[in-house]
């Protein structure tokens, strides 16, 4: 047990990288498996002395050949005490402790810590990319990616520890053995090696094109199929349950596809192995006997070139496709390493200062951003917003409001200008501290498949149960959670939500997310159409718990509902990615400009845009 324990803690499965992951192959094999090389190695040694047992078995085997052959039967054994102690010792003791150091080494240090080590470091580097990274690809495919290159990496790490120097020490010590018996069979075994590479190098490339090719194609599956359960409603809604399966059928009927080129690829190699195989107890016992025949070879050492050809044949069978499978994994790892290797768009600066605790005074100075467009998004906005002021930003879709909440955050760099908050432009300060200066509750809230207590929890972990249900009250929220059961029995405050939050009507999924914000009590709040799915009487009791919460917080709220937005301090008007107008509710309808033709245009409290109003009139 004691060398079980040292062996689970020889790689330390969760220490992080050393700086970003490379782009080239084994450059970043090497990144994933820093720190783990001590305990390959211990591995590596324990196979090389079992492989090195199989040759000292059949040397063993010869020797008492040789005795039973040379031995009269009348004779007595006695007076070969020692050899025969020897070999009930080396099978019984030896070779099972070898064997059950290789095994150890190999599913204790290897196993349980290789996979975990690569996958942590992995799944480091993925939460760093920007939001546009996931924006551009399936959330399925990219977790996809990561587990297959982790235990693709691990594959490779045990395989060559397990395979490549077991059958090295192997051959090598039947080289040795021939050697002592005659020079020609380690010479046909060298022929017989040559031809074998050979043929592995031959069919090894074209298995990791394809493995890769598999490879992609498995993920696509997975990210259709996940991109369909995730939107299962709006499948259902829209009766398209055979379009869906339509879409996944196509990425199943490539993956087929790929998988049957691997396949026949597979069947051609395993047959030309067997064939190359089949030759080598041909040459190594056929010599051997030869020689017996020329009095220049003993039974024995027929029995053991015997032994010898028979376990490398079938060593070569197993090696083979140990091989192929290492050629497999490499290709899924070159696959993965494309999708999730890339640069991160939006690091810290080197040196960036850790941001406290802010008064909350924001500035944008000169800010341009389209997209990387060249048009569009905001030309050349200035806006001064000083600590605890409550602005309101109103605007048609695609006027600009996101995108000034995105840059604050940070999710995009500017392309001209700053955004500066206390004075210190966001560029400066690392993204974790700046962003834990800004709670935040947005439209389509997000929520994790875990307990109503966890998603709160989210915004400030370390609070008391009484902080807890304070900021569930103050959202309305306290209540309902009490109702809650999920399917595993779990109920109140413990009960899962469901994916998204699935489980949750839209109101109560964003009086999660608001007693969630409420409990992060961040200076500075910002409210993206906070309240746009709570009906009239609950959003009316929100108002006076934002209200509360609001107190001595800067606040940013987009609303088309404009009437959530009209006791602000300051109002702003977007159009067209510029500001046009701002000032106080009052102040605006009395200039009679594009916010009193909004406020006038609502039905039912939402904002109409002239589109709209156009296509009604």
């Amino acid at each position: 047990m004691m060398m079980h324990a040292r062996f689970a803690r020889m790689i330390d499965a969760f220490r992080p990288a050393e700086g970003p992951p490379p782009r080239t192959l084994l450059a970043f094999f090497r990144w994933c498996l820093t720190g783990a090389w001590p305990g390959l190695g211990v591995a590596g040694v324990a196979s090389a002395l079992s492989g090195a047992a199989e040759v000292a078995s059949a040397t063993l085997l010869g020797a008492v050949v040789d005795l039973a052959a040379g031995t009269p039967t009348e004779s007595s054994l006695a007076q070969h005490l020692p050899l025969l102690a020897g070999f009930v010792l080396f099978f019984i003791v030896v070779r099972p402790l070898i064997i059950g150091l290789s095994s150890a080494s190999s599913n204790v240090i290897i196993g349980p810590n290789v996979l975990p080590l690569v996958l942590s470091r992995l799944h480091r580097w993925t939460m760093g990319h920007a939001v546009s990274f996931f924006d551009n690809d399936f959330a399925g495919r990219i977790a996809t990616k990561q587990m297959q290159t982790a235990r693709a990496v691990t594959d490779v790490a045990s395989e060559m520890v397990n395979t490549a120097t077991f059958a090295l020490s192997a051959v090598l010590g039947s080289a040795v053995y021939l050697i002592s018996v005659d020079a020609w069979g380690a010479v046909a075994l060298l022929a017989w090696l040559v031809l074998y590479l050979w043929l592995i190098r031959y069919f090894l490339p074209r298995v990791r094109v394809q493995s890769k090719a598999r490879a992609n194609a498995r993920a696509m599956i997975t990210g259709q199929v996940v991109d369909t359960i995730t939107n299962i409603k709006t499948v259902k809604l829209f009766a398209h349950a055979a379009y869906e399966d339509q879409a996944a059928l196509g990425a199943m009927e490539t993956f087929r596809d790929r998988a049957v080129d691997f396949g026949k690829l597979n069947t051609w190699f395993r047959l030309s192995l067997t064939v190359v195989s089949g030759l080598l107890p041909v040459v190594l016992i056929g010599g051997a006997m030869l020689l017996w025949q020329r009095g220049q070879a003993t039974p024995g050492d027929i029995a053991a070139a015997g032994a010898i050809a028979m376990r490398l044949a079938q060593m070569t069978g197993w090696v083979s496709m140990a091989l192929m499978g290492i050629w497999g994994s490499i290709g899924e790892v070159e696959d993965g390493m494309n999708t999730l290797t890339v640069t991160h768009d939006l690091t810290d600066a080197p040196g960036a200062a850790e941001l406290g605790r802010v008064q909350g005074r924001i500035d944008y100075d000169g800010v341009t951003f389209t997209y990387g467009r060249g048009s569009g998004g905001i030309p050349d906005l200035d806006l001064a917003i000083a600590p605890g002021e409550r602005i309101g930003i109103v605007g048609e879709s695609g006027a600009g409001k996101s995108t000034l909440v995105a840059l604050l955050l940070r999710l995009y760099d500017v392309e001209h200008g700053a955004v500066r908050v206390d004075g210190r432009d966001v560029r400066d300060v690392t993204q974790e501290s700046l962003r834990r200066n800004v709670g935040m509750v947005t439209q389509d809230t997000a929520l994790f498949n875990r307990s109503a207590r966890d998603n709160i929890l989210y915004g400030r972990p370390d609070a008391t149960d009484d902080e807890l249900f304070a900021a569930a009250r103050a959202a309305e929220a306290h209540d309902f959670i009490l109702s809650l059961k999920d399917g595993s029995g779990r109920t109140g405050y413990d009960a899962h939500l469901g994916e998204r939050g699935v489980k949750l009507s839209g109101g109560q999924r964003q009086r999660i997310a608001l007693a969630r914000a409420f409990l992060k009590d961040a200076p500075i709040l910002v409210l993206d159409e906070a309240t746009s799915a709570l009906d009239s009487e609950v959003e009316a009791q929100i108002q006076e718990a934002l209200s509360r919460i609001m107190r001595g917080k800067t606040v940013l709220a987009i609303a088309h509902r404009l009437s959530t937005i009209a006791e602000m301090d300051r109002i702003v008007v977007m159009h067209g990615g510029r500001i046009v107008e701002q000032g106080t509710h009052a102040a605006l309808l009395a200039r009679g400009g594009l916010y009193a033709r909004y406020w006038n245009r609502q039905s039912g409290g939402f904002l109409v845009t002239d589109d709209e109003q156009d296509a009604a009139e």
